[in-house]
C-alpha cells in the first residue's frame, strides 16, 4: 500500500489510478457498462455525469428528468437520468451506479481552450461518499473501498 497511510487504514480499499492535468483537474479512467471513458473526479460534484453525446458510447438507458443542473459556470441545463449502470474505477466496482446525463459541451470547450484531452463526464462526490474515498494528491490516486 502507500506510504503514507498506515495498512489498516487502507484495510479493504482499492487504489486507482489519477492524473493531475495541465488545468489542475484530476482526470482518471473509469469503465461504465464496461466501456472506457475519460472523467474529471471531482469533489465539488454532488453526482456524477456523462455528456448527452455519450448516452449511446456507454450503452445508457436515460430517462427524462425534471431535475436542472448547475456547474462550472452554467445553470439551468436539462438533464436526464440514467440508473442501474456498472461502474469500475480500476479493481473498485459497482452495479448500483445511477447518473445524470447533460451538456458537457462548456467543459470541454474549456479543456479544449488549454489544450487538454475532452472527458465523456465527471465522477463526482456520490462515488466517493459511497465509497469511502481517499485522495492522496501527492501519489495521484485515490482509494475506494
Amino acid at each position: 500500500m502507500d506510504k503514507h497511510y498506515d495498512n489498516s487504514k487502507l484495510k479493504g480499499y482499492k487504489r486507482v489510478k489519477l492524473k493531475i492535468s495541465k488545468t489542475n483537474h484530476l482526470i482518471i479512467k473509469a469503465k461504465i457498462n464496461g466501456i472506457d471513458g475519460n472523467f474529471i473526479l471531482d469533489t465539488g460534484a454532488s453526482s456524477s455525469c456523462v455528456d448527452f453525446n455519450d448516452i449511446h458510447h456507454f450503452q445508457l438507458t436515460a430517462e427524462d428528468s425534471l431535475t436542472k443542473a448547475a456547474g462550472a459556470g452554467a445553470v439551468g441545463m436539462d438533464t436526464q437520468m440514467s440508473s442501474d449502470n456498472l461502474l469500475q474505477l480500476g479493481r473498485w466496482k459497482t452495479d448500483d451506479f445511477s447518473l445524470v446525463i447533460f451538456d458537457l459541451s462548456h467543459v470541454n470547450l474549456a479543456l479544449e481552450q488549454y489544450k487538454a484531452k475532452r472527458v465523456h463526464g465527471i465522477i463526482g462526490a456520490d462515488i466517493l461518499i459511497k465509497g469511502k474515498g481517499i485522495i492522496d494528491y501527492e501519489e495521484e490516486c485515490f482509494y475506494l473501498k
